[in-house]
């Protein structure tokens, strides 16, 4: 894996292109999570620090190449502004004149943030104008946005072909620890894969069992495989149509070598609603009118075991429906014992996905794995063993 770096690059004076995920929760009116600005601020802080004009670019939501003031990254702009404690300034379009206006206005180490990339329709087709215009503005262009990296937009990859790429400090940690998990990993290497629907992993499940020695499968995509193997599941969510795969998954990873891990018991409940009666059964026991809803005590204590022999971990996606009390238990253990044996030193832990990311910190552990990735699409593909194209564009 090589990729471009900040590493010795002369910004000095320099307007340099940033692309950032600014894609940010907003609730009301109101941002409610700053993460992702959070993450940007360092490469920020370090191109205006060495006395480059930092002109940040961004989508936020889809506007559909229309003017949706609600949709404008002029709140976004003014909340980065907060995080780096500087006056961070504003153009109302992206290109042209406004834009062209906005930067030469600009001193060294001053921050502009453009208006929504995706109020242009051209931006989303990757046409070569619009990402011409776009690197118009600069001298130099940095990727910081991982969790854009998957799409082939004009201020993802079209603009790298008018512009030296490189890849900004978040982009650089997501890529190392996404190598350190699945590239080079030290071995034995385990993935833990949960969430609803087989259908909407099948390349996950399908790359992984190649390339990791443990996979442990939870969440209601576990019923599809227990359903596949004959065993009986209840009311539990589960993809019928999926089973001739679900078997085929399993016949691949035997021949690859890659234990299964399915659950042995589980938390089953006639009605899915915060704190039921419960009862703990044997997947060879389940009553016809329960539903799975989290896995067993049994069944976690099993996994648990086998991780403290794992080198590496990969993890997406919880073991329950941990939103809904009790059926967080799993996975919060799960969570738990991550943590402790990261902090340890003992385990390398690479998580990623938007339920991964709420059930961590649910557990309150979301700074103690190794690397949890803000990305969700893009580190399902880079998982999936795809290229990402705006990590294409910055290959050295």
């Amino acid at each position: 894996m090589t990729f471009r770096t900040l590493d010795g690059v002369d910004v000095a004076g320099k307007r340099v292109l940033l692309r950032a995920d600014l894609n940010v929760p907003v609730r009301d009116g109101k941002i409610s999570d700053v993460t992702r600005i959070e993450r940007l601020s360092p490469t920020i802080r370090e191109l205006a620090g060495k006395g480059a004009k930092v002109i940040v670019c961004s989508h936020f939501d889809r506007p559909k190449g229309k003017l949706v003031p609600e949709m404008s990254l002029a709140p976004v702009a003014a909340a980065l502004g907060e995080v780096l404690g500087c006056k961070v300034g504003f153009a109302d379009d992206c290109i042209g004149p406004v834009a062209q206006q906005a930067v030469a206005a600009m001193a060294n180490g001053d921050v502009l943030v453009l208006e929504n990339t995706r109020y242009h329709g051209a931006e989303e087709k990757n046409d070569p104008v619009f990402a011409k215009e776009l690197a118009s503005l600069a001298d130099i262009f940095v990727n910081d946005a991982f969790s854009a990296a998957h799409r082939a937009h004009a201020s993802t990859a079209g603009v790298a072909h008018f512009l030296p790429a490189y890849a900004g400090r978040l982009m650089q940690a997501e890529l190392e620890a996404l190598h350190l998990a699945l590239g080079n990993p030290a071995r034995p290497v385990a993935a833990i894969v949960g969430g609803a629907k087989v259908s909407t992993k099948l390349d996950l499940l399908g790359n992984l069992v190649g390339r990791v020695d443990m996979l442990a499968i939870g969440g209601a995509m576990a019923n599809t495989f227990l359903a596949a193997q004959g065993f009986t599941v209840g009311k539990s969510l589960q993809e019928a149509d999926m089973h001739a795969t679900a078997l085929e998954i399993l016949a691949k990873a035997k021949a690859a070598h890659c234990e299964i891990v399915l659950p042995t018991d589980a938390v089953v409940a006639t009605e899915f609603k915060p704190n039921p009666p419960t009862q703990t059964v044997s997947v060879n026991a389940v009553p016809a009118d329960t539903m799975i809803l989290d896995i067993g005590p049994a069944s976690i204590a099993a996994l648990l075991d086998k991780l403290t022999s794992v080198k590496t971990l990969v993890w997406n996606g919880p073991l329950g429906a941990f939103e809904t009390p009790p059926f967080d238990a799993a996975t919060m253990a799960l969570a738990k014992a991550v943590a402790a044996a990261t902090a340890a030193g003992s385990l390398r832990s690479v998580a990623g996905g938007g339920d991964t990311v709420s059930a961590l910190r649910h557990a309150g552990v979301l700074g103690k794995l190794t690397y949890v990735s803000s990305a969700g699409g893009a580190f399902l593909e880079w998982l999936e063993g795809k290229t990402l194209p705006g990590v294409a564009a910055l290959d050295a």
